[in-house]
């Protein structure tokens, strides 16, 4: 029997060909699966709002455990982006605002963190994070800027309890919150 090399080669670079691609295209497609199911779209008059986490536009913090601005900066952030569809300028405003709904449902009016306690960070794009007593917000307003014409901004936020908190370590008390996004002081982004 005659043996050609050449033969073995290009069948094993053509079968390695095709796992490497039913590879890249299985990643693709599940990557776009779970990056889709954690968005939640929201929309004005003319801008497009997207919240990367689950639970949309939903804020949540549930744990007494105080700690210091550089550990409540690396915390669990919640990400959204804003994109201006016009192909003018758009001011908007970035508000956290209490979540009525949720402790309603929840029956906690009692049981909430006091805004002195918490702190909040917003952080837009690549400039410095900046940080907020809760209780210093003027109407929970964190950010107040103007997108250009087509321009989308990336902008996380963080809340953590202060480290020099009086609440006890542990207790059952927490915070509902949702984030808002307003535009020209009249049209609130609502979830699609």
């Amino acid at each position: 029997m005659y043996y050609n090399l050449r033969k073995e080669i290009l069948k094993s670079v053509i079968i390695i060909g095709f796992i490497l691609l039913f590879a890249i295209v299985s990643i693709y497609y599940i990557y776009n699966k779970f990056q889709d199911d954690r968005s939640v779209d929201f929309n004005s008059e003319s801008l497009d709002v997207t919240y990367h986490e689950s639970t949309g536009d939903e804020i949540s913090l549930s744990k007494i455990i105080p700690v210091t601005d550089s550990v409540g900066l690396s915390s669990k952030a919640y990400n959204v982006t804003i994109k201006n569809n016009l192909t003018e300028k758009v001011n908007y405003k970035l508000r956290v605002i209490e979540d009525n709904e949720k402790i309603l449902e929840d029956g906690c009016k009692d049981s909430l963190i006091s805004y002195d306690n918490i702190k909040i960070s917003v952080k837009e794009g690549n400039k410095e994070s900046k940080i907020f007593y809760f209780n210093e917000l003027d109407f929970g307003l964190l950010l107040e800027s103007k997108l250009n014409a087509m321009e989308t901004k990336e902008i996380a936020i963080r809340v953590w309890i202060d480290k020099n908190s009086s609440l006890p370590l542990g207790a059952s008390m927490h915070y509902h919150g949702k984030i808002q996004v307003i535009e020209d002081d009249r049209s609130i982004a609502i979830n699609n």
